[in-house]
Parts: structure tokens; C-alpha cells; sequence
């Protein structure tokens, strides 16, 4: 074999063997062996025609063109429904994602989709409870397409925890205690003089929302009013705890 040139044994060419690899290949299988020499014997071979390559996964299609702003007009429903964002407007959302449809067309696809967020999120559906309230709202006259209900499914599925947790703490009507500090002081100078040298007890305590603004509690108790402070909360402890049992 010279340098650069492949030559094919007669018995090759009377078995009909052709080489399947690019010009300018090296190696030309034909006695199975991969060295490109040897004789060929017994009845033609089929042509090689190299190992079958895996099949590959189809890629996912890309999503119809109009979901994108539906699914970026639920995403600022949400922002403003159940996180408080502010200065997401209706005008702000038709500009920006529906600036071919008219005022009326986009308040009501605006009122539709915040209805069906509304519903899905107070109920805080599962995939299962999902899947058969979009299903009915398909088959509704007036209702959603079936490309609505898969953004709506897509969109509940990935933000589903995160609303759940706003709408929780928006339910709480008054501010919940956020952390508390302590310390024990001295009293060393009061009006009478049994007074002096006092322990007493400073109580700051962090009181707000998620979300808001803290504010701040000082208390000072003494040795009384901490020992009723404590029968008070051992009493609610107690309660808690039969309610639990209870139920």
C-alpha cells in the first residue's frame, strides 16, 4: 500500500465489498478485522455500512408565539394580586405585552385570567385539582383555548409556593412578634431605698409583617411580673396543646 493510497484486493472487489468511510480514510473493513488486509472467502458480504448511530430526542418545541405574553401577563397579575408590587397598571401591561388590542379587549382577557388565578389560588390546587378545573374552563362556552390552560398550568406549577406563602401572610390581620431580645439589670438609683439594687428584666420585642417595616416593643418587668408573665404563657401552652390532642 503506498502512501496515501488505498488499494482494494481482488477478492474484495469479486465480493462486492465497498468502503463506506470518507476519502482519504485509513482503514478499510474487510474481513471484519478493522486492518484493512486478508481474503475474503465464501459468499459476498453485504457492504458495511458502519455502526448505526442512537436515535436522538426530538428537541420540545418552542411554544406558540402567544403564549409568551399571556404567560408574562399572569406574572404581573400575580405581582400585583398577591405580592403588593406596585405600579403594575393595566395600561402598563396592555403597552407593553397586547399593544395591538383595543382597551375593552385587554380589560377583559386582563379580568378573565386574574379570576382564574384568583380561584386556583385561594383554592391552592394540586396538580390533579389543576388539571380538571382548566379542563372544565376549555370546554366552557366563553372560556379559555387549550394553549391558555397549558401557560396557566405551567405558570401555577412553577410560582404555586411562592403565592401560597403571600397569601398566608396576607391573611394575618395584625403584626406577628419577629424576633425578641432580653437583658437583667440593676436598679441603683430609685426614690426608696428597697428599691435598690432591683433585678429587673428589659424585654424588647420585634413586631411587623413580611414585608414591612418593624417596630419595636421595650417592656421592663420585675421579679413579679415576669412570674406572671410566665403562669400566663404556661396557661396558653396548655390550651394549645388539648386543642392539638383534640383534634
Amino acid at each position: 500500500m503506498s502512501s496515501g493510497v488505498f488499494s482494494v484486493p481482488k477478492a474484495a472487489q469479486k465480493a462486492n465489498i465497498h468502503c463506506t468511510h470518507p476519502a482519504g480514510c485509513c482503514q478499510l473493513l474487510v474481513d471484519g478485522t478493522g486492518t484493512g488486509s486478508g481474503s475474503v472467502s465464501g459468499p459476498s458480504r453485504p457492504p458495511y455500512r458502519g455502526r448505526a448511530l442512537p436515535a436522538m430526542a426530538a428537541p420540545e418545541p418552542p411554544p406558540p408565539e402567544g403564549c409568551r405574553p399571556l404567560s408574562a401577563l399572569l406574572s404581573g397579575i400575580a405581582q400585583a394580586a398577591f405580592h403588593g408590587t406596585a405600579g403594575i397598571t393595566e395600561e402598563l401591561l396592555r403597552a407593553q405585552l397586547y399593544p395591538d388590542a383595543t382597551p375593552d379587549e385587554f380589560r377583559a382577557l386582563r379580568a378573565k385570567m386574574g379570576g382564574l388565578l384568583q380561584s386556583i389560588a385561594s383554592a391552592d390546587m394540586d396538580l390533579n385539582q389543576l388539571e380538571a378545573f382548566l379542563t372544565a374552563q376549555t370546554k366552557k362556552q366563553g372560556g379559555i383555548t387549550s394553549d391558555q390552560a397549558a401557560v396557566i398550568a405551567k405558570f401555577w406549577k412553577n410560582h404555586r409556593t411562592q403565592i401560597h406563602e403571600s397569601l398566608i401572610n396576607q391573611s394575618r390581620w395584625e403584626n406577628v412578634l419577629k424576633n425578641m431580645n432580653w437583658r437583667v439589670d440593676l436598679k441603683a438609683q430609685l426614690r426608696h431605698v428597697d428599691q435598690i439594687n432591683t433585678p429587673v428584666a428589659i424585654v424588647e420585642m420585634e413586631l411587623g409583617k413580611n414585608g414591612q417595616e418593624s417596630e419595636f416593643l421595650c417592656l421592663e418587668f420585675d421579679e413579679a411580673k415576669v412570674s406572671q408573665m410566665l403562669k400566663k404563657l404556661s396557661e396558653i401552652e396548655e390550651s394549645m396543646t388539648l386543642l392539638t390532642q383534640t383534634t
